[in-house]
């Protein structure tokens, strides 16, 4: 056997144990692809971004095209690992049944326990160091959501599944109810073949949403998204949209409820992702009662936390305003009526009006 076969079989064998290893350390698979993208990536990120679909999240045009080119964030880089980690928690409550009762909360279910972030951070870590022993001293990085990273297009060219119309990663055999990570490194491990996608005809991702944020198949305007109008705009949620908002407080998960893929979901044996503080099966009221230090207390590790306690409120109130009326909830936002902050003061006077409007 040549020197140059025989290190080939030595990385199709590195490559078959690091999946194993992955899948020991509770990653539900790892595949392998190349550090780069096509060119057709590239132009479908700058065409999302000149339409605005990206909203105030500046970080997505800030970085650009360095999204879809892996080498140049890591230069050296030859291959990307995409790793994927279910995360439903399998004793949470049935999330259409807290969705039709408008007194409840809904948290999106990757939220329910702690920050996937520190935990798949760990997880992609430990897998890195067991490569390191096997192979010696060698160039990597280790990401999760953490970094300019184009995670969905590497994993589809990985093989990891398909994207599909509501642009979330669809695996045919475990849906999409699962975070990414990657490790990018140096080492010339054999690419894993990519698959076509399975969405055929079906549009229910697309007319199930409550805004309409999916304006095409494939394309999502983030401005209509209730994931960015709960977490990542820092101000007022717009007013035309709140009443579409319901009960969705932190996130939303619709377009992946309706998905025919996710009845083969898998739930998460992790006990990181476990619910905590019952947040699966929660009153608004009761939710909008925790005080700054309380809210501080109970999300400490959680992904919740970093919107902030304002935010926190600002959303709560919208969801009270599209609750059925009750007594208590408007004697609940009169209290923080004339709160420090001007677009909280907005959301808690546009909530009383609406369940004024009710009584």
């Amino acid at each position: 056997m040549s020197g140059i076969s025989c290190k080939n079989e030595n990385y199709r064998q590195l490559a078959s144990q690091i999946k194993a290893w992955a899948q020991e350390l509770g990653f539900a698979d790892a595949r392998i692809t190349r550090a780069e993208l096509p060119a057709q990536a590239e132009s479908e990120l700058q065409a999302w971004l000149d339409a605005g679909y990206h909203g105030e999240m500046d970080y997505m045009a800030r970085h650009g095209a360095l999204r879809v080119r892996p080498a140049e964030l890591v230069p050296g880089t030859l291959r990307v690992i995409s790793l994927r980690m279910h995360y439903w928690p399998a004793m949470a409550r049935d999330a259409d049944a807290v969705l039709g009762d408008g007194s409840r909360a809904y948290l999106s279910r990757y939220a329910l326990g702690r920050d996937y972030h520190k935990v798949l951070r760990n997880r992609l870590q430990k897998l890195a160091d067991r490569i390191t022993q096997a192979v010696g001293e060698h160039g990597y990085r280790v990401f999760t959501d953490s970094a300019p990273l184009a995670e969905v297009a590497l994993a589809v060219q990985a093989g990891q599944g398909w994207r599909g119309k509501h642009t979330l990663l669809l695996n045919k055999k475990q849906g999409s109810l699962f975070f990414l990570g990657e490790i990018l490194t140096d080492l010339p491990l054999p690419e894993d073949d990519s698959e076509d996608g399975h969405c055929g005809s079906c549009t229910r991702c697309i007319t199930v949403c409550p805004t309409g944020a999916i304006v095409a198949p494939y394309q999502v305007d983030a401005r209509r998204c209730i994931s960015y109008l709960t977490i990542e705009l820092k101000g007022a949620i717009p007013e035309p949209l709140r009443p579409l908002i319901g009960n969705r407080v932190y996130g939303c998960d619709d377009c992946q409820l309706v998905c025919p893929w996710n009845r083969f979901v898998v739930h998460s044996r992790e006990g990181d992702f476990a619910v905590r503080h019952g947040l699966d099966d929660v009153s608004l009221l009761a939710l909008f009662g925790w005080d700054e230090a309380t809210f501080a207390s109970r999300m400490a590790g959680s992904p919740i936390y970093r919107i902030g306690y304002a935010k926190w409120l600002s959303n709560l109130a919208i969801g009270l305003g599209n609750a059925p009326y009750a007594a208590e909830i408007v004697v609940a936002l009169q209290q923080h009526a004339q709160h420090a902050e001007d677009f909280v003061r907005e959301s808690m006077l546009w909530a009383l009006a609406q369940q004024q409007a009710k009584a």
